[in-house]
């Protein structure tokens, strides 16, 4: 695997110098820029547009502390056992401790959160939480009205300049870390920024899978640029398959997502025969954490042979279900179930990554100037399971973090790249659809809600192939890097999954030990 993917010269590429570059637009990158101070030059590089991050389609809310029945101590405990002992607790306790003051600055920013009657918040209750503490914005569709929001106080910010339909391509790095970027647009032009500060929040990893909530954007690409860099990589292994997808995809690929916050609201999981899927399987039952539900799901659809569960909350009234779910109401209706009145296919589908780029508590990595925010991050927080809702309070968290680092720390001018233009590549030939299916057909296959060494072996060595291919060619537009992003993300993800033989949280082998 090459160190730079682009292979010419840099020398007359168009260059700009920023002061500080984000790379993605969801609440992750959003909530960044804005604590970086007004005098900070700020670059935002979206891969399309900001309706095309994860935070955009996140539906239940954020999981916070607000209430005096309610602590911190309750919190910490709720993720720490649904990241079934692999979480850093001092991470955790940062998240926890540090997450309500934020809710508290997005209400004052004018984000428009639900009350109750009597004007207190509304909180609603997930898988995995002890007690009501989500916090949710147009009932179910927080993620949307917070990118929204924020979105819009950002875009009058004068510091901070937008660049859309661009992909990030390679990190320039030197002596002293990062000094730039390279990316590529949708037309294949190929740009060259200058910084010394760069901050990733380029989401997930469901695009390497066949089935996922995500959407189209998320490939991998930052984890596999950061990678590329030399950053260190963890937790690769912990890929989270939300148990209840609308088991109808759109025409993009895209699984609607079900919100747990429907089992938290009374919603009863039911296989093909009518039998109740969690009863008796865990104390919690539908709300036991996603990776125990969504497993017992899979196995239940390979027993019953049925391609679908059945999730009902229809016994709750037309009434209460049109004002609690609205959007998931509207969604399964425009795709011809009424849920007031029918059960909801439902389908596991690879829904959130624990793993990611290591970094300590200020989203600082291994690499002099590079950052990394949200999912594509891995602070130890998530462990082996993440909590429900605790994502959005991530992106909040660790961006204040990550900002206030930034601004406290001079980094200087940017130096020059350790990069040298490569010439021999062959020209591309490669059907690159082709590669792209494949790479999910064996994540899918290989690296799903269930493992096993023998496939996890084959599966790094199918990839391995793959890379290699497309390494040796030059790779000439958005599509091409993408791909080779997707595969070089997926073999971290095998790679990990081999190497830990025991089960565990999201990680279950088969073949392993699971007493």
């Amino acid at each position: 695997m090459r160190r730079y993917i682009y292979s010419g010269s840099l020398t007359g590429l168009p260059t700009e110098t920023f002061d500080t570059i984000i790379v993605g637009g969801g609440l992750a990158g959003i909530y960044t820029a804005l604590n970086l101070p007004e005098g900070v030059r700020c670059l935002m590089i979206l891969k399309k547009d900001g309706q095309m991050s994860s935070s955009w389609f996140a539906q239940g809310g954020i999981a916070a502390v607000t209430l005096k029945d309610d602590n911190f101590d309750l919190h910490i405990r709720d993720t720490l056992v649904a990241g079934a002992g692999q979480c850093d607790e001092t991470a955790v306790r940062t998240l926890v401790t540090e997450g309500p003051s934020h809710i508290r600055r997005i209400i004052e920013m004018g984000v428009p959160f639900d009350y109750d009657e009597s004007g207190s918040l509304d909180l609603g209750r997930e898988g995995g939480h002890s007690t009501n503490r989500i916090v949710h914005s147009g009932k179910d569709a927080t993620g949307r009205r917070l990118v929204e929001g924020l979105g819009a106080i950002l875009r009058q910010r004068p510091n901070i300049t937008i660049h859309e339909n661009e992909c990030l391509t390679d990190i320039l790095t030197g002596a002293n870390g990062v000094c730039g970027i390279v990316t590529c647009g949708h037309g294949g032009q190929f740009r060259r920024y200058r910084t010394s500060s760069l901050v990733l929040c380029t989401g997930g990893i469901g695009r390497v899978y066949r089935y996922t909530t995500n959407p189209a954007t998320a490939t991998g690409d930052g984890i596999a640029a950061a990678s590329r860099a030399g950053a260190v990589l963890k937790n690769m292994e912990f890929v989270q398959f939300h148990p209840t997808a609308l088991a109808l995809p759109d025409v993009h690929g895209q699984y609607f997502l079900i919100s747990e916050a429907v089992r938290g609201d009374g919603g009863l999981l039911y296989d093909v025969n009518g039998e109740r899927i969690m009863a008796g399987r865990h104390p919690l039952e539908d709300l036991a954490p996603r990776d125990i539900v969504a497993r017992e799901i899979f196995k239940r659809m390979r027993q019953t042979g049925s391609d679908k569960a059945y999730l009902d909350i229809s016994y709750k009234g037309a009434d209460f279900i049109k004002d609690r779910f609205p959007t998931i109401y509207e969604t399964c209706l425009e795709r011809g179930i009424d849920i007031t009145k029918e059960l909801i296919p439902v389908v596991p589908v690879q829904h959130y990554f624990m793993g990611g780029v290591k970094t300590d508590l200020d989203a600082q990595t291994n690499v002099p100037g590079l950052y990394v925010v949200g999912e594509s991050s891995c602070t130890g927080v998530h462990g082996a399971n993440r909590l429900a809702s605790n994502s959005l309070l991530e992106c909040l968290v660790f961006g204040s973090r990550c900002a206030a680092h930034i601004s406290s720390t001079d980094r200087g001018l940017p130096g020059e790249p350790d990069y040298a233009p490569v010439a021999g590549y062959e020209p591309d030939r490669v059907r690159i659809n082709d590669y792209r299916e494949r790479t999910r057909k064996v994540m899918s296959d290989d690296g799903g809600i269930i493992r096993n060494g023998k496939n996890l072996h084959s599966g790094i060595g199918r990839l391995r192939h793959m890379i290699d291919s497309l390494s040796s060619r030059r790779l000439q537009n958005l599509h091409h890097i993408e791909v080779l992003n997707m595969a070089t993300t997926g073999i971290a993800v095998l790679q990990g999954a081999y190497a830990r033989k025991q089960s565990v949280g999201a990680h279950y082998r088969e073949d392993g030990d699971n007493d």
